[in-house]
């Protein structure tokens, strides 16, 4: 994209309008859900819910990490911009997503309050404080990413921040498995999990999940190591 007829500014803004476009179509497919499978409110344990409709949303969570990819693409030149205006759509997508939530059904009482974040490969769960700060860093990294690669079209992200992006962010996503993964593992060993004629037995087991713990500790460290490759690109940078 060419710079010189579509200022950075104006790329920022249009990423967005679509990002928050699509956090209030996710809020709303969600409101829709909640209005049938939880009209009392949503809470733990989960109703249970035909195997065509958990399909449907496993499908449509990849799909939106396609649409949030692709807008990436598009609006960076190089891949260290792409990966910036990704991350930029994600955290705004995330955050407009809770606010329609909050806005329509009054959820989350908190940001302490449990919600499902994920369901691939396994069932990801915390308090909405955890993927609100996960958002509010990728904006900011993606707004110093923008930042460097206007003043310099090659500035990027080197190995070594890299690595902490990486080993910070399976960090996370450990604090986020690890209560649903042990509750699992509790009943059925990992052969068990993985064997398809079980698959009745462990989904009438898992649907009886409720959260009992989250590990803030390691969420910390695995944000600790994100904002620490944060700040050293900033300052390698700067």
């Amino acid at each position: 994209m060419n710079r010189s007829t579509f200022s950075i500014s104006k790329i920022i803004f249009v990423v967005t309008i679509f990002s928050i476009a699509m956090g209030i179509m996710e809020g709303a497919v969600v409101v829709y859900l909640r209005k049938i499978y939880y009209p009392g409110g949503f809470e733990f344990p989960l109703i249970p819910i035909g195997p065509k409709i958990a399909i449907t949303e496993i499908i449509r969570e990849a799909a939106t990490l396609i649409m949030l990819i692709s807008t990436g693409i598009i609006a960076g030149r190089t891949k260290t911009e792409r990966f910036g205006f990704f991350i930029f759509c994600f955290g705004v997508w995330d955050i407009t997503y809770y606010l329609v939530l909050y806005f329509i059904l009054g959820w989350p009482q908190s940001l302490l309050t449990w919600d499902i974040l994920f369901l691939i490969p396994v069932t990801w769960v915390g308090p909405v404080l955890g993927p609100v700060i996960n958002s509010l860093s990728m904006i900011l990294l993606a707004l110093l990413v923008s930042y460097f690669t206007t003043k310099n079209p090659l500035a990027k992200v080197n190995s070594k921040e890299w690595a902490l992006l990486v080993i910070g962010s399976l960090i996370v996503i450990v604090s986020y498995t690890e209560d649903y993964v042990g509750y699992m593992l509790g009943e059925f060993s990992l052969m068990e999990l993985l064997i398809p004629t079980n698959s009745n037995e462990v989904m009438d087991y898992a649907i009886g999940y409720v959260p009992q713990h989250f590990a803030w500790w390691v969420f910390g460290l695995g944000q600790g190591i994100i904002f620490l490759a944060i700040f050293l690109f900033y300052f390698r940078k700067r």
